[in-house]
């Protein structure tokens, strides 16, 4: 089955709680899977708020209504600590089931009072009911290793709030590790990246934008080697449901995706012993790696 997910991401300057529950609130609706906040949406609030807070319970209930996962990033308290810059992850029932802690807070982070705390990363992948996502926030977005290790823990979509709006970097990190990025930030602007790095929307507005885009993480990208005869044999057996999207001559890359939700272009590339580019790649790297001798 294709997976195609429908995905809200509700840009905003912070607000107090009431305002943002206004927001959140007014924009959603009934069919989405996954719904962003941008970072810190609360504004720096004297103290982080705590599990089990008013504003938290709320966006759980709003989350269980609309049968929808939530992405809620805000300043909290835990274990003493009095501010944490940290994503919530909502799912349709309404239960807290991961919370991300930004690994690179920003400098002026620290000049807060209380200042921000750096601890580990918490819940950097959390696994939904479409999908495993992971998370980053803000100046995460510059250093390589993070998004390196959401490879790694298997995200198959990455969810970024922030309060600016990075470009270039995070296209980088999609066309690296073929992942698709969502963003949400305090601009406010939206933005998509495709798994071959492409910006494929970018929507900008002045209080507040709530940009609806649906992503299919059924998509999947690979190197010609080794490939392109299995593809061609995919092709012919089962044209009606599968297509090469995008073929890349100059990287010598394709896009496999099926043209409709009773097909699984991953699942049948499987079945025909096709390896997709990452895991080619990173095969590639263990096997000659183990042939390299010293002189």
């Amino acid at each position: 089955m294709g997976r195609r997910v429908k995905i809200l991401s509700v840009s905003f300057k912070p607000a107090d709680a009431g305002a943002m529950l206004s927001v959140l609130n007014g924009s959603l609706r009934g069919g989405l899977d996954l719904v962003v906040l941008p970072e810190t949406c609360l504004g720096n609030q004297e103290s982080g708020v705590s599990a089990g807070d008013g504003v938290i319970e709320a966006v759980r209930e709003a989350a269980a209504h609309y049968r929808t996962n939530i992405v809620f990033p805000l300043y909290m308290s835990q274990g003493g600590v009095e501010r944490i810059n940290t994503a919530l992850v909502i799912n349709r029932e309404g239960a807290i089931v991961a919370s991300y802690r930004k690994i690179y807070p920003y400098w002026s982070e620290y000049d807060l009072e209380p200042p921000c705390a750096v601890t580990d990363g918490g819940d950097c992948t959390v696994d939904l009911d479409f999908g495993r996502i992971g998370l980053a926030i803000c100046f995460d977005s510059n250093f390589p290793n993070v998004w390196q290790n959401l490879y790694d823990l298997g995200a198959e979509l990455v969810v970024w709030s922030s309060a600016y709006s990075a470009g270039m970097q995070l296209a980088a990190y999609s066309l690296i590790h073929h992942y698709p990025i969502v963003t949400c930030t305090q601009v406010p602007d939206v933005a998509v990246f495709d798994i071959d790095g492409r910006e494929i929307l970018y929507e900008k507005g002045e209080d507040t934008c709530a940009t609806e885009c649906t992503v299919d993480l059924d998509r999947c990208i690979f190197h010609y080697n080794f490939n392109q005869d299995k593809a061609e044999r995919l092709i012919a057996d089962h044209g009606a449901d599968i297509e090469i999207e995008k073929d890349y001559w100059r990287e010598q890359w394709f896009i496999l995706r099926s043209k409709n939700e009773n097909a699984s272009a991953r699942a049948l590339a499987a079945s025909y012993k096709m390896t997709e580019l990452n895991a080619y790649q990173s095969d590639s790297r263990i096997k000659i790696d183990a042939m390299r001798i010293n002189l």
